[in-house]
């Protein structure tokens, strides 16, 4: 596959049609052709077996069109972290709606990013694997437009990549990563970011190209105690950057935090960092496919006026047995929904997929490895339908290897609703 890419933001999807799911493709018919020739034949919801994970094309375009107003309004811009998904058709999405590149977390998923032709990429990580540095390496003394840019946060990571990336034609570029006390990774203060940052600077391999974080592993609620937590680490990253400015070694500089949940508040202390050498980069990356649970209950968005972004997931599960009153159980469990922020949140009922759907009230109150315990007091029989709205995308995607696009939001405005795309995910 050529490494390029329009500038418009186009990837080279083009193969992902050639492609054939074969006949075990999860809760996708046999397909004995290839995606193009599946799709060809205008396939429908009611096309699909259960359980099954779609997706709302009009919410992903929403979602996306609202998240690059929203930067543009406040002075930052866009990296959105593509281990969310891992599916280069909605990194396109992102891009073509003014992302400037895609954040990835790992060596395997920036080579991911790299054979589908994205252009600026961010490691927010520190790579230390030396056959995946040298790897990238290679990628970008073979291809002079592609930028690709890694994060540390210690001398000793320093060291690590200085002896892992070789002996490259372009220094690599590394952002030092601040972290805080009892946070994920990061430099546990501004004055050992600085020691990491000079680390960088001595180094004739690597080259300083600014600061980054993250606020997320702070906190977990809109509370103020979380709040003026995630808003003290965020004045702390402007100090480093301050700091560490006369050491900067690119002809651009990037200042980056911010997952889905406190976006806000990185726009709010960092975007008047930003001058003509400076860029303040968030990553959200849940926003696109945003959730019934986790991310719409700490959105920045559903916080302020204006319109939050929309679930653009939901799973499709059948009724595989009623053994006792108020007691349904489902077969979708962890190996295809997400648990670790939520259970399944009941929402409609249907006798078959594509069949008219009406709202079911129930709970989910656990779930199996292949079942989902679903308790209501509404009448439920074994082989209907139920569609469920979830929590967290990140543990959602990683569960599907195809997922049906839709073209409506199943059970409302259409009941069977086409599938535009079988969008390909790469865990």
């Amino acid at each position: 596959m050529t490494r390029t890419a329009s500038a418009d933001g186009a990837l080279r999807l083009d193969a992902l049609g050639d492609e054939r799911p074969g006949r075990f493709a999860k809760s996708v018919p046999a397909i004995t052709g290839t995606v193009g020739e599946w799709l060809a034949a205008a396939p429908r919801l009611s096309s699909l077996a259960t359980p099954v994970l779609t997706l709302d094309r009009a919410a992903l375009v929403a979602n996306a069109e609202r998240m690059a107003g929203w930067c543009a309004a406040h002075g930052v811009e866009l990296a959105p972290h593509g281990k969310t998904t891992m599916a280069p058709a909605l990194w396109e999405l992102q891009l073509r709606t003014g992302a400037r590149g895609v954040t990835v977390a790992t060596g395997w998923q920036a080579a991911v990013a790299v054979e589908f032709g994205v252009r600026w990429i961010q490691l927010a990580n520190a790579l230390v694997d030396p056959r995946a540095l040298r790897e990238l390496a290679v990628a970008r003394d073979a291809d002079p437009g592609l930028e690709v840019v890694s994060w540390a946060d210690s001398v000793e990571t320093v060291a690590a990549m200085e002896a892992g990336v070789g002996d490259p034609v372009r220094p690599l570029t590394v952002l030092v990563e601040l972290g805080a006390p009892g946070g994920r990774t990061g430099a546990r203060s501004v004055a050992e970011a600085e020691r990491v940052a000079a680390a960088v600077v001595a180094s004739p391999v690597l080259r300083l190209g600014g600061v980054g974080g993250y606020e997320g592993a702070l906190a977990h609620d809109p509370e103020p105690g979380s709040l003026a937590r995630v808003r003290a680490y965020l004045d702390d990253l402007a100090e480093l950057h301050r700091r560490v400015r006369p050491g900067y070694e690119t002809e651009e500089v990037v200042v980056t935090a911010g997952g889905s949940a406190y976006f806000d508040q990185v726009a709010a202390a960092l975007a008047g960092l930003a001058d003509d050498r400076t860029r303040v980069v968030l990553r959200s990356g849940a926003y696109l496919v945003h959730d019934d649970g986790f991310y719409r209950g700490i959105s920045p968005l559903t916080r302020e006026e204006g319109e939050p972004f929309r679930s653009a997931m939901h799973a499709w599960a059948r009724v595989v047995s009623t053994p006792e009153p108020g007691l349904a159980l489902l077969d979708a469990g962890k190996r295809d929904v997400p648990f670790d922020e939520g259970l399944p949140e009941p929402q409609l009922l249907a006798d078959d997929l594509g069949e008219p759907a009406r709202p079911l009230a129930g709970t989910v109150t656990a779930v199996n490895d292949q079942h989902a315990f679903l308790r209501t007091d509404s009448p439920v029989r074994v082989g209907q339908v139920v569609r469920l709205g979830l929590s967290h995308p990140c543990t959602a995607f990683d569960k599907w290897r195809w997922i049906p696009l839709l073209d409506g939001s199943a059970g409302t405005d259409d009941p069977d609703p086409r599938v535009a795309d079988l969008v390909r995910t790469f865990f």
